[in-house]
């Protein structure tokens, strides 16, 4: 059994552990992927470089309210894929290199562990001082009945395409349908969302989810409250059977995607076997410094937390890395606060509290919602939808949640969540702050100084 002084399972997050600081250990990364892990290769960073082109082409499309008439002669799908994955996909084979170059075993094996801190990896068994486990999350693949018989897309292949469906029936309502809806139908794909709740982003702060529910049925057909029964083949196409509160439904389209929520690949690591603690969802228990319940194995990413954003997993593979290094003094995240935003259209970005989660926690708060056609910059946008909303903590005056639904949602939110971070009241950050006119940020000052 060949021994370690540090073993990293997964080369996403996981692979920015390895720094200069940690040059003297002997080390081993286990990755039967691709380095990069889901954000690069399959997530968020192709994802957005496609929301960017299908921004571009919405723009035009959209831009007679400004009285400029654009047409949009044509869009190029394989240019824009082959733009897209010819800049990722070399990263994968330079990273590998790198890390063996610079004295680090690769295994490109599944990993599983067969006992604490003993690792099976293809024919070999490897065991070491500490082990770092960030192997992350897959796509679920939900029980319908045919789904197994049909062909079908997750965010992990619709990407990579060859060519934009006519139409596209979406089994999901989250953040991922709701960005490749807003893509593929940007690029000429007739698209149908099927969405189990009553509402599409159920997880928003409810305004933001209603808002965006009544924009995106504007663009898409919309089943909500619907259950999907059965799937099938008709011809080259699938047809979805869906019961809906109105009345039962077949949607046909020439490609369907999934994208129901994703899924701990804690049952490909054998983490039972492990001696390693999972919760009711699958994810590996860890303590505040993400030490788990056995001495010696860390676990970060979208293997821990439910959050499943790579900001989140990044900080957390920064403070792993200190843990390791000040096994005498280790520290927990200073922040708690894990911001988000949805790369849709329109954007959306949330931090904190949701309003109807402060009801039902009982929690007091005030409230500000802003429009954006309330500032110049909005007149200028002739934004008439798009609003800012933050709630505060009516005695100390800091901000419990922050939620915005408009374009640079996602950047706009960014000084309320260092004002979360920070604990500044609304007082200080609306009056001691100035904010440039007539940017966009007027709205978010706007916002504040209602409170």
């Amino acid at each position: 059994m060949r021994q370690y002084d540090l073993v990293v399972l997964g080369a996403g997050s996981g692979n920015m552990l390895l720094n200069e600081e940690l040059a003297h250990l002997r080390a081993a990364v286990v990755e039967p992927d691709r380095f990069g892990g889901t954000c690069l290769n399959r997530g968020c960073i192709p994802s957005k470089m496609l929301v960017v082109a299908a921004d571009a082409v919405e723009g035009a499309r959209t831009a007679a309210r400004l009285g400029v008439h654009a047409t949009v002669e044509h869009v190029d799908w394989k240019a824009i894929r082959d733009r897209v994955f010819q800049r990722i996909d070399p990263l994968h084979d330079s990273a590998l290199n790198y890390r063996r170059d610079n004295g680090v075993d690769v295994y490109t094996e599944e990993g599983r562990f067969v006992a604490p801190k003993v690792l099976q990896v293809g024919t070999e068994r490897i065991t070491a001082d500490t082990f770092v486990v960030a192997a992350g999350s897959r796509p679920v693949v939900p029980n319908i009945p045919g789904l197994d018989t049909v062909p079908y897309h997750t965010s992990d292949t619709i990407m990579r395409i060859d060519e934009v469906p006519a139409s596209l029936a979406v089994i999901g309502g989250g953040f991922i349908a709701a960005e490749f809806s807003h893509v593929f139908g940007a690029f000429g794909a007739d698209v149908t969302i099927v969405q189990r709740g009553p509402r599409l982003l159920m997880a928003e702060d409810e305004e933001v989810s209603a808002r965006f529910t009544e924009l995106a049925s504007q663009r898409h057909r919309v089943l909500l409250d619907a259950a999907v029964t059965s799937v099938e083949r008709r011809g080259d196409d699938v047809e979805v059977a869906v019961t809906c509160p109105g009345g039962d439904h077949v949607v046909r389209a020439a490609t369907l995607l999934v994208c129901v929520g994703r899924r701990p690949n804690t049952d490909r690591l054998g983490a039972v076997a492990g001696g390693l603690e999972l919760d009711e969802h699958g994810h590996i228990a860890t303590d505040s410094a993400y030490r788990t319940s056995v001495p010696g194995v860390w676990a970060l990413g979208d293997v821990v937390n439910h959050f499943q954003l790579k900001h989140m997993a990044n900080a957390e593979s920064r403070l792993v890395r200190y843990n390791l290094l000040h096994p005498q003094g280790v520290r927990t995240l200073a922040n708690k606060v894990a911001p988000h935003a949805v790369f849709t259209s329109p954007q959306i970005a949330g931090v904190g509290l949701t309003e109807q989660e402060a009801r039902r926690r009982k929690i007091e708060y005030l409230v500000s919602t802003r429009g954006y056609a309330e500032t110049a910059y909005g007149w200028a946008l002739e934004d008439t939808t798009s609003f800012v909303k933050v709630l505060a903590n009516p005695l100390d005056r800091t901000i419990l949640g922050a939620h915005i639904i408009g374009p640079q949602a996602a950047t706009l939110i960014q000084p309320l969540i260092q004002a979360m971070t920070l604990g500044l009241t609304v007082d200080r950050i609306a009056q001691d702050v100035l904010y440039i006119h007539p940017a966009l940020t007027e709205v978010v000052e706007q916002a504040l100084l209602a409170l």
